[in-house]
């Protein structure tokens, strides 16, 4: 895998890899690029070489957003380009862990807009999961 190059942001789309990103066995690309837009496929609490780390809940969430992050910056993205974010969880009793890092994560006035949802499970059993899209700044170039 490569990160990615100028050449692929001048793409209209492009596929995001990185060596950085977690190594997944699964046939899914950690992100798609197309129109400036970029489509973060759910994280989970895993590491480099795409194993599951448990631990609490606010553990498992801190490492899904931590990949989260390292995805949009292999894709040539910041942080506050993030519109939407999508989290997954096996308990809504976790909304205070997920409020607290989203407060931790993103200043007041710039939060993207979220959703929440209860699912009956995640990959490897895993507590949560954490999806995003980014879209550059037009009037930033």
């Amino acid at each position: 895998m490569r990160p990615v190059s100028i050449a692929d942001m001048q793409q209209r789309e492009y596929i995001v890899t990185g060596e950085a990103l977690p190594q997944w066995s699964n046939p899914i690309s950690h992100a798609v690029v197309a129109n400036g837009t970029c489509y973060v496929s759910g994280q989970l609490s895993v590491d480099e070489q795409g194993q599951y780390v448990a631990g609490s809940f606010h553990e498992e969430a801190e490492r899904a957003f931590t990949n989260l992050f390292a995805v949009l910056a292999a894709a040539g993205f910041e942080c506050g380009e993030l519109v939407f974010v999508d989290v997954a969880v096996t308990d809504m009793a976790a909304m205070d862990a997920v409020n607290l890092l989203y407060t931790q994560y993103f200043a007041e006035g710039r939060r993207p807009a979220r959703t929440v949802a209860e699912v009956a499970g995640l990959p490897f059993g895993g507590k949560v999961k954490v999806m995003g899209t980014a879209v550059h700044d037009a009037s930033a170039g």
